[in-house]
Protein backbone atom coordinates (compact mmCIF):
# COMPACT_ATOMS: atom_id res chain seq x y z
CA UNK A 1 0.00 0.00 0.00
CA UNK A 2 1.47 3.11 -0.92
CA UNK A 3 1.80 5.69 1.84
CA UNK A 4 -0.12 9.36 1.74
CA UNK A 5 1.08 12.43 1.56
CA UNK A 6 3.37 13.75 4.29
CA UNK A 7 1.95 16.33 6.64
CA UNK A 8 2.70 20.03 6.68
CA UNK A 9 3.44 19.57 10.39
CA UNK A 10 4.71 16.34 11.72
CA UNK A 11 4.74 16.13 15.33
CA UNK A 12 6.48 13.02 16.40
CA UNK A 13 7.17 11.28 19.85
CA UNK A 14 8.40 15.42 21.51
CA UNK A 15 9.17 15.16 24.92
CA UNK A 16 10.04 18.61 26.71
CA UNK A 17 11.70 18.72 29.97
CA UNK A 18 12.65 21.66 32.40
CA UNK A 19 15.21 21.73 35.59
CA UNK A 20 13.67 23.75 38.51
CA UNK A 21 15.58 26.28 40.75
CA UNK A 22 17.07 23.01 43.06
CA UNK A 23 18.18 21.33 39.55
CA UNK A 24 15.28 18.78 39.43
CA UNK A 25 14.06 17.49 35.96
CA UNK A 26 10.55 18.46 35.02
CA UNK A 27 8.23 16.85 32.98
CA UNK A 28 6.18 19.40 31.22
CA UNK A 29 5.46 17.34 28.16
CA UNK A 30 5.24 13.69 26.91
CA UNK A 31 5.51 11.67 24.43
CA UNK A 32 3.33 13.88 22.13
CA UNK A 33 2.45 13.07 18.30
CA UNK A 34 0.12 14.95 16.03
CA UNK A 35 -0.11 15.77 12.06
CA UNK A 36 -1.42 18.44 10.57
CA UNK A 37 -2.54 18.95 7.09
CA UNK A 38 -2.19 21.40 4.59
CA UNK A 39 -5.55 24.27 5.10
CA UNK A 40 -6.71 22.56 8.32
CA UNK A 41 -7.51 24.49 11.29
CA UNK A 42 -6.50 22.44 14.35
CA UNK A 43 -7.22 23.65 17.95
CA UNK A 44 -5.52 22.50 20.57
CA UNK A 45 -7.64 22.20 24.21
CA UNK A 46 -6.36 20.87 27.91
CA UNK A 47 -6.31 22.27 31.39
CA UNK A 48 -4.23 25.08 32.53
CA UNK A 49 0.10 23.72 33.11
CA UNK A 50 -0.26 20.70 30.39
CA UNK A 51 2.34 21.95 28.01
CA UNK A 52 -0.25 23.23 24.98
CA UNK A 53 1.76 26.39 24.74
CA UNK A 54 4.76 24.72 24.97
CA UNK A 55 4.22 22.80 21.97
CA UNK A 56 3.07 25.78 20.22
CA UNK A 57 6.23 27.21 21.00
CA UNK A 58 8.16 24.05 20.08
CA UNK A 59 6.67 24.11 16.70
CA UNK A 60 7.54 27.86 16.05
CA UNK A 61 11.05 27.15 16.93
CA UNK A 62 10.83 29.54 20.05
CA UNK A 63 11.16 26.58 22.29
CA UNK A 64 13.93 23.63 22.23
CA UNK A 65 13.04 19.92 21.93
CA UNK A 66 14.28 17.39 24.79
CA UNK A 67 13.52 14.51 22.24
CA UNK A 68 11.18 13.66 19.51
CA UNK A 69 11.15 15.65 16.00
CA UNK A 70 8.94 18.12 15.16
CA UNK A 71 9.18 18.55 10.80
CA UNK A 72 7.48 21.43 8.62
CA UNK A 73 7.16 20.38 5.34
CA UNK A 74 9.84 17.30 5.80
CA UNK A 75 12.31 19.65 7.35
CA UNK A 76 12.97 19.91 11.27
CA UNK A 77 12.05 22.54 13.39
CA UNK A 78 15.36 23.97 14.95
CA UNK A 79 14.55 27.69 15.33
CA UNK A 80 12.19 30.62 14.12
CA UNK A 81 11.03 30.15 10.32
CA UNK A 82 9.83 33.05 8.23
CA UNK A 83 6.60 30.83 6.97
CA UNK A 84 5.04 30.55 10.32
CA UNK A 85 3.09 33.85 11.76
CA UNK A 86 2.70 33.97 15.53
CA UNK A 87 -0.53 35.29 17.50
CA UNK A 88 -0.26 35.60 21.42
CA UNK A 89 -3.18 36.29 23.95
CA UNK A 90 -1.58 40.01 24.09
CA UNK A 91 -1.33 41.66 20.69
CA UNK A 92 1.74 43.45 21.86
CA UNK A 93 1.40 46.55 19.77
CA UNK A 94 3.95 49.04 20.11
CA UNK A 95 2.74 52.10 21.63
CA UNK A 96 4.57 54.96 19.39
CA UNK A 97 3.35 53.78 15.87
CA UNK A 98 0.44 53.68 13.92
CA UNK A 99 -1.81 50.68 13.47
CA UNK A 100 -0.43 50.31 9.82
CA UNK A 101 3.61 50.67 10.92
CA UNK A 102 2.43 48.02 13.17
CA UNK A 103 1.60 45.89 10.84
CA UNK A 104 4.39 46.38 8.77
CA UNK A 105 7.09 45.67 11.38
CA UNK A 106 7.38 42.18 9.52
CA UNK A 107 7.98 44.03 6.40
CA UNK A 108 10.45 45.56 8.02
CA UNK A 109 12.55 42.93 9.66
CA UNK A 110 12.64 41.00 6.90
CA UNK A 111 13.48 43.47 4.21
CA UNK A 112 10.44 43.37 2.02
CA UNK A 113 9.94 45.81 -1.21
CA UNK A 114 8.40 49.26 1.15
CA UNK A 115 5.77 49.75 -1.75
CA UNK A 116 4.53 46.17 -2.10
CA UNK A 117 4.29 46.33 2.05
CA UNK A 118 2.23 48.88 2.05
CA UNK A 119 0.00 48.10 0.03
CA UNK A 120 -0.32 44.38 0.99
CA UNK A 121 -0.70 46.20 4.72
CA UNK A 122 -3.39 47.88 3.30
CA UNK A 123 -5.01 44.80 1.91
CA UNK A 124 -4.31 42.73 5.47
CA UNK A 125 -6.55 45.91 7.48
CA UNK A 126 -9.27 45.44 5.10
CA UNK A 127 -9.40 41.63 5.21
CA UNK A 128 -9.62 42.29 9.70
CA UNK A 129 -12.08 44.89 9.05
CA UNK A 130 -9.94 47.73 10.11
CA UNK A 131 -10.26 49.58 6.68
CA UNK A 132 -10.01 53.25 8.10
CA UNK A 133 -7.86 52.45 11.15
CA UNK A 134 -4.65 52.50 9.72
CA UNK A 135 -3.56 55.64 11.08
CA UNK A 136 -5.15 55.50 14.25
CA UNK A 137 -2.97 53.90 17.33
CA UNK A 138 -2.94 50.94 19.58
CA UNK A 139 -4.49 52.95 22.49
CA UNK A 140 -7.21 54.57 20.21
CA UNK A 141 -8.31 51.29 19.51
CA UNK A 142 -10.54 48.26 21.61
CA UNK A 143 -8.58 45.37 22.69
CA UNK A 144 -10.53 43.09 19.90
CA UNK A 145 -9.24 45.78 17.23
CA UNK A 146 -6.00 45.36 18.77
CA UNK A 147 -6.11 41.97 17.88
CA UNK A 148 -7.00 42.25 14.63
CA UNK A 149 -4.33 44.14 14.13
CA UNK A 150 -2.35 41.51 15.24
CA UNK A 151 -3.56 39.16 13.01
CA UNK A 152 -2.89 41.07 9.97
CA UNK A 153 0.75 41.46 11.34
CA UNK A 154 1.28 38.14 11.38
CA UNK A 155 0.14 37.40 8.14
CA UNK A 156 2.06 40.17 6.89
CA UNK A 157 5.07 38.19 5.63
CA UNK A 158 2.46 35.64 3.79
CA UNK A 159 3.53 32.58 6.12
CA UNK A 160 2.01 28.96 5.26
CA UNK A 161 1.11 28.67 8.99
CA UNK A 162 -0.72 30.29 11.64
CA UNK A 163 0.07 29.39 15.25
CA UNK A 164 -2.13 31.30 17.67
CA UNK A 165 -1.71 30.75 21.60
CA UNK A 166 -4.81 31.90 23.51
CA UNK A 167 -5.74 35.17 21.14
CA UNK A 168 -9.02 35.92 22.47
CA UNK A 169 -8.40 34.66 25.79
CA UNK A 170 -8.16 38.51 27.63
CA UNK A 171 -11.63 39.58 25.35
CA UNK A 172 -14.86 39.49 27.18
CA UNK A 173 -17.27 37.15 26.32
CA UNK A 174 -19.22 39.19 23.65
CA UNK A 175 -16.23 40.08 21.85
CA UNK A 176 -14.57 36.73 21.96
CA UNK A 177 -17.76 35.93 20.45
CA UNK A 178 -17.42 37.84 17.62
CA UNK A 179 -13.73 37.55 17.20
CA UNK A 180 -14.17 33.80 16.80
CA UNK A 181 -16.28 34.50 13.86
CA UNK A 182 -14.42 37.14 12.32
CA UNK A 183 -11.22 34.53 12.48
CA UNK A 184 -13.15 31.64 10.33
CA UNK A 185 -14.55 34.51 7.80
CA UNK A 186 -10.59 35.68 7.56
CA UNK A 187 -9.45 32.07 7.87
CA UNK A 188 -12.24 31.39 4.96
CA UNK A 189 -10.25 34.09 2.97
CA UNK A 190 -6.76 33.47 3.23
CA UNK A 191 -6.40 29.23 3.96
CA UNK A 192 -3.55 29.28 6.14
CA UNK A 193 -2.72 26.12 7.97
CA UNK A 194 -3.96 27.15 11.40
CA UNK A 195 -3.17 25.76 14.55
CA UNK A 196 -4.92 27.40 17.69
CA UNK A 197 -4.48 26.54 21.42
CA UNK A 198 -7.42 27.41 23.69
CA UNK A 199 -9.20 26.44 27.03
CA UNK A 200 -12.20 26.76 25.34
CA UNK A 201 -14.51 23.73 24.07
CA UNK A 202 -16.87 25.87 22.16
CA UNK A 203 -14.65 28.48 20.50
CA UNK A 204 -12.31 24.78 19.40
CA UNK A 205 -15.64 23.13 18.09
CA UNK A 206 -16.44 26.23 16.13
CA UNK A 207 -13.27 27.06 14.97
CA UNK A 208 -11.85 23.61 13.98
CA UNK A 209 -11.47 20.81 11.73
CA UNK A 210 -9.81 18.70 14.23
CA UNK A 211 -9.52 19.39 18.47
CA UNK A 212 -6.32 17.87 19.63
CA UNK A 213 -6.88 17.24 23.62
CA UNK A 214 -4.26 17.19 25.97
CA UNK A 215 -4.17 15.21 29.25
CA UNK A 216 -3.02 17.13 32.18
CA UNK A 217 0.42 17.32 33.36
CA UNK A 218 2.76 15.79 31.91
CA UNK A 219 0.76 16.45 29.14
CA UNK A 220 0.20 14.60 25.74
CA UNK A 221 -2.12 14.41 23.12
CA UNK A 222 -4.60 11.64 24.26
CA UNK A 223 -6.65 11.97 21.25
CA UNK A 224 -7.71 13.70 17.87
CA UNK A 225 -11.23 14.10 17.01
CA UNK A 226 -12.87 14.73 13.97
CA UNK A 227 -15.93 18.14 13.86
CA UNK A 228 -17.73 16.92 11.12
CA UNK A 229 -19.54 20.22 10.78
CA UNK A 230 -20.73 21.86 7.37
CA UNK A 231 -18.58 25.12 6.78
CA UNK A 232 -19.35 27.79 6.44
CA UNK A 233 -20.27 27.93 10.15
CA UNK A 234 -22.04 30.75 12.35
CA UNK A 235 -23.05 31.79 15.77
CA UNK A 236 -26.37 29.41 15.44
CA UNK A 237 -23.68 26.26 14.72
CA UNK A 238 -23.74 25.83 18.68
CA UNK A 239 -27.16 24.60 18.57
CA UNK A 240 -25.95 22.12 16.05
CA UNK A 241 -26.93 18.47 17.30
CA UNK A 242 -23.22 17.43 16.58
CA UNK A 243 -21.54 20.50 18.46
CA UNK A 244 -23.62 19.63 21.49
CA UNK A 245 -22.27 15.83 21.58
CA UNK A 246 -19.34 16.77 20.84
CA UNK A 247 -19.10 19.61 23.56
CA UNK A 248 -20.57 16.91 25.65
CA UNK A 249 -17.31 14.41 24.68
CA UNK A 250 -15.14 17.00 25.62
CA UNK A 251 -16.06 17.67 28.72
CA UNK A 252 -15.93 13.99 29.54
CA UNK A 253 -12.63 14.21 29.32
CA UNK A 254 -12.10 16.68 32.17
CA UNK A 255 -14.94 16.09 34.57
CA UNK A 256 -13.24 12.79 34.66
CA UNK A 257 -9.91 14.21 36.18
CA UNK A 258 -12.19 16.86 38.23
CA UNK A 259 -9.92 17.16 41.39
CA UNK A 260 -7.51 19.99 40.77
CA UNK A 261 -8.02 23.64 40.35
CA UNK A 262 -7.46 23.57 36.53
CA UNK A 263 -9.95 24.40 34.48
CA UNK A 264 -11.43 24.14 30.36
CA UNK A 265 -14.62 25.92 29.80
CA UNK A 266 -14.93 26.21 34.05
CA UNK A 267 -14.92 22.06 34.35
CA UNK A 268 -11.98 21.49 36.90
CA UNK A 269 -9.33 19.34 35.79
CA UNK A 270 -6.19 17.83 37.25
Amino acid sequence: MMAGPQPLIDIRGVRKQFRSRSGTLLDALADTSLAVEANQFICIVGPSGCGKSTLLRMMAGLETITSGVITIDGAAVTGARRDIGLVFQSPVMLPWRTILKNVLVPAEVLKMSAAAARERAHDLLKLVGLDGFADRYPDELSGGMRQRAAIARALMHDPNILLMDEPFGALDALTREAMNLELLRIWQASRKTVVLVTHSIEEALLLSDKVAVFSPRPGFIREVIDVPIARPRSAATRTDPVFIQLADRLRGYFEANSTGDRKVDGVPAT
